[in-house]
């Protein structure tokens, strides 16, 4: 990775250069199915930016327009709310008047949203293409045959399942059927702690199925729990028994499926030496999905919120190195001009599935509603949207939550 010494205020990402354009390059040190699709398209037609203000201001009260924080800045503006996947959710279960729930992210949030909201709230997620790729790395037949293997080896009674907020609807159903929880990569510590004393504590030999993102669940038992990398074993539904014996999962503490994050999956310890080799008084900050060796070299660790804090309450003239989705980083370096940011890939990577809500999209769905149609609405099952709705339940009970 090479970095410029730039001037304080400055952001500073690698050279259009180092892009790795789809079907022309890979990183062979990247987990499979994290390489980069390259740049962006340009900014939409200023044109559908007046046809988007003037839907908008058209269904006034009547819709409720949510933005991810790894949306692009030209869907950003038409939010009412920016955030995570839970607290976006939150805020359009608090927003019962409004008819329409326009959701610009991707399709697990649409579906959280759709679960905690009225019935007569009506969730539009503005282009279907716009999944996650770690949501589905989990399908619901793979994890309920995951459950008879853990059934076969004996330890299915002594397994509480965790599902992390990135996860389909119906693996939140699962969850809450089997009496577990779904976390947050912010209180996914307090949701750990909870599963295990259901089933004898963190001393003791219960275990915890935790999807589907490996490194969260690894980060998190290893660096809060005080468990060790030899608890942890990766369950891969692809191979028979998940690749697992018996013995294997009986000794386990922490089940992990095998998933991971398309942009998180990419940052590297090598990344974070270059950028310390660069600039010894950068600060690297990284979010938990990143593999266990990157946090480990990180100086701070923490979910996009706790980023985003940290940025803010950064004194003027320090220097930031930011593993997470380049979006964001982006917005973080434009709204902290005195201070430097660096994003920490040697390569530009957005989240592509993330990205598939562009203007074209968002105006299109606003003028479509505003025209009497409801496009893209996201309807979960009722039966699964019930016991989500007991999992989601139970994360909002938690201590400290």
């Amino acid at each position: 990775m090479s970095l410029v010494t730039p001037e304080r205020g400055a952001f500073v990402e690698p050279m259009p250069s180092a892009l790795l354009l789809l079907g022309r390059g890979s990183d062979l040190q990247s987990e499979r199915g994290v390489e980069c699709v390259g740049a962006l398209p340009a900014a939409s037609d200023p044109d559908l930016v007046e046809r988007a203000r003037a839907a908008r201001a058209q269904l006034g009260d009547r819709a409720f327009v949510l933005g991810h924080h790894y949306q692009r800045d030209e869907v950003i503006a038409f939010a009412d709310v920016t955030g995570d996947s839970f607290k976006l959710a939150r805020e359009a279960a608090a927003r019962p008047d409004a008819e329409f729930i326009v959701f610009c992210g991707v399709h697990f949030m649409a579906e959280s949203a759709d679960i905690l909201t009225a019935d007569h709230q009506q969730v539009v997620l503005p282009d279907l293409a716009a999944g996650c790729s770690m949501a589905d790395m989990a399908a619901i037949d793979q994890v309920e045959d995951a459950w008879d293997v853990l059934a076969d080896a004996g330890v299915a009674e002594s397994t509480v399942p965790v599902t992390y907020m990135n996860s389909t609807a119906a693996i939140k159903a699962f969850t809450g059927r089997h009496g577990g929880t779904v976390c947050t990569s912010s209180n996914a510590h307090v949701a750990l702690w909870w599963a295990f004393d259901r089933v004898g504590g963190v001393d003791g030999t219960g275990k915890v199925l935790f999807m589907p993102d490996q490194h969260l669940g690894r980060n998190t038992a290893v660096r809060q729990l005080g468990l060790s990398l030899d608890d942890c074993v990766v369950f891969d539904p692809r191979k028979p028994g998940g690749g697992l014996t018996p013995q294997q999962l009986r000794d386990a503490r922490m089940i992990l499926w095998r998933g991971h994050c398309s942009v998180h999956g990419r940052f590297s310890a090598q990344n974070v030496a270059a950028v310390r080799a660069a600039d010894p008084a950068t600060t690297v900050i990284v979010h938990p999905e990143c593999k266990h060796e990157v946090v480990e070299a990180a100086d701070m660790v923490g979910s996009t919120e706790y980023i985003i804090k940290a940025l803010d309450a950064a004194a003027p003239g320090t220097s930031w190195a930011i593993g997470t989705e380049l979006n964001l980083v982006r917005r973080l370096a434009l709204a902290h001009p005195d201070k430097t940011v660096h994003y920490l890939d040697s390569t530009v990577c957005f989240c592509s599935t993330m990205n598939r809500i562009d203007l074209p999209h968002l105006t299109w769905a606003l003028e479509s509603l505003a025209a009497g149609r409801v496009p893209h609405r996201i309807v979960v099952d009722p039966d699964d949207a019930h016991w989500a709705r007991v999992a989601l339940d139970q994360m909002l009970a938690l201590p400290g939550y």
